[in-house]
């Protein structure tokens, strides 16, 4: 007898304990090979592709498109057609389980693939559902046996109350299920379509509010904030700078010939010169431990950067962006960005940040009073750089008004870990650098 291998879902990043299915690769009956993809899965940080841990024949999915998996259980059972006894459950602490325990570590960090730049191509409507939840599947005409249509909430939400869909009649748009068709055909009642309702009724109804369920990104993302704000003691401060001399650098730097292939933006001289900034403060490079009752200094900076994506803020890291030449952090920052927006950031990413840096300024706001990640003393938010009128003294001490360019900066602490004139000091080292980075050789 052959033994079908249960692959469970890994932890694919620090302590995660949950993963959604966003796409399947393979079916039953498909044969897989060692290292081929078979599922994209969602975790509170990334995306992230896995791959099999065996050669064989898919013989189950335990688990449909848009479904919450915790980790640890059973995600594809394979056939390997190696002689042995099947297993039924979950491995016994057996040979099966140490392989699936070896195969699982080595899935840690796996996932995003460097040349991936998009999703990958997803099989037809009967194999993989489309995550967004705002839209609804349409496809060609089923047979009458055909699976129902319901977004993957409302699956979710049938599996919990033990409803079969083939039963429930539909009266959502497109003859798709609802929730609502959900709850009534748990509590026993046929849902009854409205007979030819009109046409400006139909669309206020659905107009009137969307329900988007929490989780992803989101949710992570929710918790984290929440954790920060009601945990660590925000102060927040401001200073406006004339950054006219870094944007002269920009257009150097931005000319020369290791730089001509990249693009060099303003923010690659923000975090510039907040590394420089942080050196002579070092308590903003620091964590609080609450257990140890001990505050942390990092003799490292990992660089966090705000981005925004399709499936919302990720903040992944620069690891050792201290130590980092100019043209290093523009590369880095580079991939940083492109990799984020492809949704393939790395759980490794995103974990290990010590300071943040956020730029506002990308949607034209000019100042923010951002949010300390969790864990870390300092985020320094950048706004909108303009031409603005500014106070120009020259050397005899006569005033005139010029138009610079002009930015202002946000920096939000944590109070158990720097007073307000370290904080202070920090603020006003970065403002002198961007005002002239001449200082950066002192």
């Amino acid at each position: 007898m052959t033994s079908p291998q249960q692959f469970l879902l890994p932890d694919v990043g620090e302590g995660l304990t949950e993963a959604e299915i966003l796409a399947w690769s393979v079916r039953p009956g498909d044969v897989v090979e060692v290292n081929q993809i078979i599922v994209e899965v969602e975790t509170a940080k990334a995306a992230v592709e896995l791959p099999s841990p065996y050669a064989g024949v898919v013989s189950a999915l335990h688990a449909e498109v848009g479904d919450l998996l915790p980790v640890g259980k059973p995600l594809i059972t394979i056939d390997t057609g190696v002689p042995g006894e099947a297993t039924g459950g979950e491995p016994d602490g057996g040979p099966v389980q140490q392989q699936d325990s070896e195969q699982a570590a080595l899935l840690v960090g796996y996932g995003p693939q460097g040349t991936g730049a998009g999703r990958r191509r997803r099989r037809p409507a009967q194999h993989a559902q489309s995550q967004h939840v705002d839209s609804v599947e349409v496809s060609a005409p089923e047979p009458a046996a055909a699976r129902p249509a319901a977004k993957p909430p409302v699956r979710k939400l049938a599996k919990d109350l033990g409803v079969d869909l083939t039963t429930v009649a539909p009266t959502g748009p497109g003859n798709t299920i609802t929730r609502e068709d959900v709850h009534q055909a748990a509590r026993g009642a046929t849902p009854q379509a409205a007979p030819a309702p009109s046409p400006h009724a139909s669309q206020t109804a659905q107009a009137s509010e969307t329900r988007i369920p929490i989780r992803g990104v989101r949710k992570h993302t929710a918790a984290a904030m929440v954790a920060s704000a009601f945990t660590a003691p925000h102060v927040t401060e401001f200073i406006t700078v004339d950054v006219t001399a870094t944007m002269r650098l920009r257009e150097l730097v931005a000319g020369r010939r290791e730089f001509r292939d990249l693009r060099v933006t303003p923010l690659l001289f923000f975090a510039r010169a907040f590394m420089i900034a942080l050196a002579k403060t070092p308590e903003a490079n620091s964590s609080w431990d609450e257990a140890a009752q001990e505050i942390v200094l990092k003799h490292y900076v990992n660089l966090g950067v705000a981005a925004a994506t399709d499936r919302g803020l990720v903040v992944p890291n620069i690891k050792g962006a201290d130590r980092m030449s100019l043209l290093e952090l523009t590369q880095a920052l580079a991939d940083l960005t492109a990799t984020a927006r492809a949704g393939r950031t790395s759980p490794q990413d995103m974990t290990g940040g010590t300071v943040t840096l956020t730029n506002v300024g990308v949607f034209g706001v000019d100042t923010g009073t951002p949010i300390l990640n969790p864990g870390e003393a300092a985020i320094l938010a950048v706004g909108a750089v303009r031409r603005m009128p500014w106070v120009v003294r020259d050397d005899d001490g006569n005033e005139r008004i010029e138009p610079r360019w002009g930015t202002q900066l946000a920096l939000s602490f944590d109070h158990r870990l720097m007073d307000g004139r370290q904080g202070s000091e920090l603020l006003a080292n970065t403002a002198q650098i961007l005002q002239e980075p001449g200082l950066a050789m002192l």
